[in-house]
């Protein structure tokens, strides 16, 4: 009897402990005071399946980025903090008073200026590329012609096809004497970063580095699917790269997930905003490495005139952290901004609630709204959470754009025509909130026309989304939309 009632005992405090770490958890969500939609999900997610629930908290469900980074972002605020006010003070002179006074009108360029840290650059020349054969080349052009330094970041990087004559070039760099320096993700990059080329070019000369490390060790300290996104190539300080392709050739990437050929526009700039961009690649190099990156201590000389075609940008990096709202906060000003026409493309499409309602409600004012996604994706929870929030969207008048030859991947708001956001986030919330990404915010009539051409080729590839069709079709795929919708702020 004594055994039974020690039996009893022991399980009815092992079930208050059990109930006590639930509610634990439990309040945990609820004072970190996330979006609404997050916290719903984990609470739900607790309640449903508590011990996975635990699990999966302890793992993604807070921005532990480890002690090693907050002690190196830390040394490094005091640097970058005098660079981007001496970069202020010398950029201010550059703007003409027409062009600022014309700038200030814009609330996008207004929101920019006064909450991200960097300030617009003007000056700059663009080139929107869109073919792959035409990125690769040119890409490979500036690499050959590069006279003092190449650096490189990129999520994903994998050998084979056009890409080996990129890192051809890379390795010839390195033999001139050229300092390359190469930074990729742990878990983009993972199969490259294990290959035995990586040895070849650490032989070669050039620094290779990995982003945000992973292990199960690790996993205990940081938050692993905290990921950098970006995509980035700076050339002497002058000339950058980025857009929302990776290092992998669209040929070969993925060919095995039925999704046809992921479709890519890449931006080069030439001018100061490449500077900016390269500071936000030294930061990152340096929160790996913990390297000084002594360009940033150097006075800015301002080298370019404001020719009549040169462009005002915003580079504006996000991510958990300090400047976790940035983008989001841009992508709403955005929307909200449009007056006629506004155009997006996103491989997936998971807005929060607030970016649902700033759709709606452009179209209900009579904004022409236009969203174009892949009809395939290499992401089943995302395919089938995007289409949940389809009869808002459509109900609201919004044109829905299925692109039909290949993953298209490329990551573009166009307002009005004048005003881009093109860079490497996505539509949904994991990339708004929580990996490390790079937008440029481009206001010029100008290039908005290139963009807009390249979307109208984006839309004669594209099925549209009939409204009649799309509300009958079966209460099977609604039960999994409506599903994949709860999680939705988890993705």
């Amino acid at each position: 009897m004594a055994d039974v009632n020690q039996f009893s005992l022991t399980s009815t405090l092992a079930g208050f402990a059990y109930i006590g770490l639930i509610i634990s958890f439990v309040l945990i969500v609820i004072m970190r005071r996330r979006p609404v939609g997050v916290s719903l999900s984990w609470l739900l997610l607790l309640f449903v399946l508590p011990v996975a629930g635990i699990i999966l908290f302890l793992m993604f469900g807070t921005q532990r980025l480890g002690s090693k980074r907050l002690r190196r972002a830390e040394a490094l605020a005091p640097t970058y903090s005098d660079w981007m006010r001496h970069l202020r003070q010398v950029l201010s002179l550059q703007h003409s008073q027409s062009e600022a006074s014309t700038l200030r009108q814009n609330r996008v360029y207004s929101l920019a200026e006064h909450t991200t840290r960097i300030p617009a650059t003007p000056g700059n020349q663009l080139m929107l590329f869109h073919d792959t054969d035409d990125i690769f080349k040119h890409l490979t052009q500036d690499i050959n012609h590069a006279k003092s330094s190449i650096n490189m970041e990129f999520y994903i990087c994998e050998t084979g096809g056009r890409v080996d004559r990129v890192i051809e070039a890379l390795e010839a760099a390195a033999q001139r004497g050229i300092t390359c320096r190469l930074l990729l993700d742990a878990v983009g990059s993972h199969s490259f970063l294990r290959s035995q080329i990586v040895l070849r070019l650490r032989k070669a000369g050039i620094q290779v580095q990995m982003s945000l490390p992973v292990g199960p060790v690790r996993m205990l300290f940081e938050r692993m699917d905290l990921r950098n996104h970006r995509k980035l190539v700076i050339i002497d300080d002058d000339i950058a790269w980025t857009g929302s392709l990776n290092l992998a050739d669209p040929m070969l990437f993925k060919q095995n997930m039925g999704v046809g050929q992921w479709v890519d526009a890449v931006v080069r700039i030439q001018g100061p905003a490449a500077h900016v961009s390269g500071a936000v690649f030294h930061y990152d190099w340096a929160m790996e490495t913990g390297e000084e990156i002594p360009i940033y201590h150097q006075t800015f000389v301002y080298q370019h005139s404001l020719a009549e075609n040169s462009v005002s940008l915003h580079v504006v990096p996000s991510g958990p952290g300090p400047d976790r709202t940035t983008i989001h906060r841009a992508l709403l000003a955005a929307i909200y901004e449009s007056q006629k026409e506004l155009i997006i493309t996103t491989p997936y499409l998971v807005p929060d609630e607030a970016l649902v309602t700033a759709l709606c409600s452009a179209a209900m004012r009579g904004v022409r709204v236009t969203l174009i996604t892949p009809q395939k994706t290499d992401s089943r929870m995302a395919y089938y959470a995007s289409r949940s929030f389809y009869e808002d969207l459509l109900n609201a008048g919004i044109t829905i754009l299925h692109f039909t030859e290949g993953l298209l991947h490329t990551k573009c708001v166009l307002v009005d025509r004048k005003t881009v956001l093109f860079g490497t986030v996505n539509l949904d919330m994991r990339s708004v909130w929580l990996n490390f990404e790079l937008t440029l915010i481009i206001y010029d009539q100008g290039f908005g026309e290139n963009v807009a051409n390249l979307l109208k080729e984006y839309m004669s590839a594209s099925q549209s989304v009939s409204p009649e069709a799309w509300m009958k079709r079966g209460l099977l795929e609604k039960l999994r939309e409506n599903s994949a919708q709860l999680l939705s702020p988890l993705l």
